[in-house]
C-alpha cells in the first residue's frame, strides 16, 4: 500500500508542478488553486507512504521520478528543447530510482 501512496504522491506533484507553469506566476486563478490542492495531496500521500517506507528511499524516489516526469511533460507538452545531455540525465535519474527500489526501502 505504501508504494501506491508514493505513486499517487508523484502523480499529484507532477500535476501540481504542471499547474504551476499554467498559472503564469499566480495570474490565473484556476491553475493556481489546483496547484495548491495538488501539492497538499502530494504531501499527504507522501506522508502515508512514509508509514512503511524509509524516508531516504521514499523521498528520493518521489523527488527523482517527479523530476524526470515533469521534465518529460516540459518536453512533450510545453515544447521545451531536447538535448542529448537532457535525455542522458533523465535516464540516469531513472536508473538511480531503480537502484533505490532494489535496495529495499519498504518495511
Amino acid at each position: 500500500m505504501s508504494l501506491s501512496y508514493l505513486i499517487m504522491a508523484i502523480i499529484f506533484e507532477v500535476a501540481g508542478t504542471t499547474c504551476m507553469k499554467l498559472s503564469y506566476g499566480f495570474t490565473k486563478a484556476v491553475p493556481s488553486i489546483l496547484m495548491i490542492i495538488l501539492y497538499l495531496l502530494s504531501l499527504g500521500s507522501l506522508t502515508f507512504a512514509l508509514k512503511k517506507m524509509d524516508v531516504s528511499i521514499a523521498y528520493a524516489i518521489w523527488a527523482g521520478l517527479g523530476t524526470a516526469l515533469i521534465a518529460t511533460v516540459g518536453i512533450l507538452w510545453f515544447e521545451e528543447p531536447v538535448t542529448a545531455l537532457k535525455i542522458i540525465s533523465l535516464g540516469l535519474i531513472i536508473i538511480g530510482v531503480i537502484g533505490l527500489n532494489l535496495s529495499g526501502g519498504v518495511h
